[in-house]
């Protein structure tokens, strides 16, 4: 199927507008790489729509939007513990039944699965609303840790900012990375945050000297991919022991530094495999692998096609 070019996100009443601000940031603007998204917010009534903050919205579209829409974003709202009405419910199904993408985050999750569109997959929800999730619903497999889960055309996403995490990837799994990463860069956000809920940040906000020193290594090593980086190496700078640099590294990502190596890697060989003509033997140099075989491996394990496949799935013409 060609890349979702139409956006529809579901405000229901008591809709959540940090919600609303992070769907129409992210679809309302212009990236390189990217169209111009058709978006547009509905609701079961349009007019005033109250939020979760009291300030209301005017929403000017019905659910007929959701039946137009290659995209649809059911978001969170204050009443998730009341199912939607059986309308909305039948038009999410409707949805993804056509064809569409459907996905939510946060405590949307909850509309998902309330219209079937969970059940025997793997979902995600604001870690607090997990339990909840589960236990409503046994026949979903929860993942209380993860930032989104994808499963083909059914995504969802953790709480609160996580739904740029989400967006994010969308963009990412239809696009590409460069186009991305360009909205991330405009948005100010990082392209990719590893680990879980736990909550990974580029640039950790540092609580000591420790912290500030570990900072400063992370974003050297962004700027040295095409070295090997061992740990070993990565602690030095840091004027750690290898212990105690896992131990840090660990808590500001929530993920361990292998682990974080290969995601940059990846990344950066994904944005150099779309914007440009380089042989594969140079894009695996200039992210760290030994040969081009090694990288075709990692793309292949990671990624579920070689890097010549992958660089003609995103060559696009504008």
């Amino acid at each position: 199927m060609p890349p979702f070019t139409t956006v529809a996100a579901y405000a229901p009443p008591g809709v959540g507008m940090l919600a609303v601000g992070v769907v129409a940031e992210v679809f309302s603007g212009v990236a390189p790489g990217l169209p111009r998204f058709d978006f547009a917010l509905c609701t079961d009534r349009p007019g005033r729509v109250p939020t979760d903050l009291g300030v209301p919205l005017t929403v000017d579209h019905g659910l007929d939007r959701l039946a137009a829409a290659d995209l649809v974003l059911a978001l969170p709202w204050a009443g998730f513990r009341t199912p939607p009405p059986a309308a909305v419910l039948d038009a999410l199904a409707a949805a993804h039944e056509r064809g569409a993408v459907v996905a939510a985050h946060c405590v949307g999750a909850f509309a998902l699965a309330a219209a079937g569109l969970l059940a025997g997959r793997r979902a995600t929800t604001h870690w607090r609303f997990a339990g909840l999730l589960a236990e409503r619903h046994p026949d979903v497999a929860v993942e209380p840790d993860a930032l989104y889960v994808d499963e083909g055309r059914v995504v969802t996403g953790a709480g609160a900012a996580a739904g740029f995490d989400l967006c994010l990837h969308l963009l990412r799994r239809e696009y590409g990375a460069a186009a991305a990463n360009a909205v991330a860069r405009d948005l100010v956000l990082p392209p990719h945050r590893d680990g879980g809920q736990a909550q990974y940040l580029a640039a950790p906000v540092p609580e000591d000297c420790e912290d500030e020193r570990l900072a400063g290594v992370l974003a050297w090593a962004r700027e040295h991919l095409d070295r090997p980086l061992p740990v070993t190496e990565l602690a030095q700078r840091a004027l750690m022991s290898r212990r105690t640099f896992a131990r840090r590294f660990s808590a500001a990502t929530g993920t361990t530094p292998h682990a974080w190596l290969l995601g940059l890697r990846l990344g950066r060989a994904e944005e150099l495999l779309e914007t440009t003509d380089l042989p594969i033997e140079e894009v695996a140099r200039l992210v760290g692998y030994g040969s081009a075989a090694v990288l075709r491996e990692q793309f292949v394990r990671r990624r579920g096609v070689p890097p010549r496949s992958y660089r003609r799935a995103f060559t696009r013409v504008p």
